[in-house]
């Protein structure tokens, strides 16, 4: 079983920054892919990115530039870096992982069967 505990969100302005961390509690962090999802208000959950154990990333395309994931294995530890941040970008934010995704399923949610409860992450003025 995997615990994932994720934290860094909150109340940002427009083209503010924050850093989200999530938090693995498992033996074997290295091997695993983590991905980052998004859900807003009325939404359905989306992607937003993920990096695999190999360290290669992916993006949605809405965020390449502004977002970067980015894992420490040595600390069992995810982080989401999100610069420039749009009103758009409010939603709560949950970390995902799986040992078993494959590179084409890695931005769908049901390829990971561990999930963190979630961060709400707030843009406004």
């Amino acid at each position: 079983q995997v615990q994932l505990v994720e934290s860094g969100g909150g109340l940002v302005q427009p083209g503010g920054s924050l850093r989200l961390s999530c938090t693995a509690s498992v033996q074997t962090f290295s091997r695993y892919t983590f991905g980052w999802f998004r859900q807003a208000p009325g939404k359905e959950r989306e992607f937003v990115a993920a990096i695999r154990y190999s360290r290669t990333t992916h993006y949605r395309e809405s965020v390449k530039g502004r977002f970067t994931i980015s894992r420490d294995n040595a600390k069992n530890t995810v982080y989401l870096q999100m610069n420039s941040l749009t009103p758009d970008d409010t939603a709560v934010y949950y970390c995902a992982a799986d040992a078993q995704v494959i590179l084409s399923s890695i931005g769908n949610h049901a390829a990971y069967d561990y999930w963190g409860q979630g961060t709400q992450v707030t843009v406004s003025s």
